[in-house]
């Protein structure tokens, strides 16, 4: 298994979904987190935890959260793996 580089805490502001039409808000929260993170912990190899998926889900596909609380770790391979962070 390859080592963990580094890890970090990220409050990711979604309010750029509210954009997107209303059914396709959840879709775009996702895809906005991918882009949050590849950005922030330079890497285009990005694994979500499921438990980001139910969180931004769990109003339906019209009311993602503003905002999500994630912790993201790097390994030395470049993957990124993120879950959501205990409030």
């Amino acid at each position: 298994m390859a080592e963990k580089v580094q890890e970090q805490i990220y409050v990711i502001p979604l309010r750029d979904a509210k954009r997107a039409p209303r059914w396709k808000r959840s879709n775009t929260a996702i895809r906005d987190i991918r882009k949050y993170l590849s950005r922030h912990m330079k890497s285009g190899d990005v694994k979500l935890d499921r438990t980001i998926n139910e969180r931004v889900w769990d109003r339906g596909s019209e009311k993602p959260p503003s905002r999500i609380r994630v912790r993201a770790m790097k390994f030395d391979d470049g993957q990124v793996q993120a879950e959501l962070a205990e409030e």
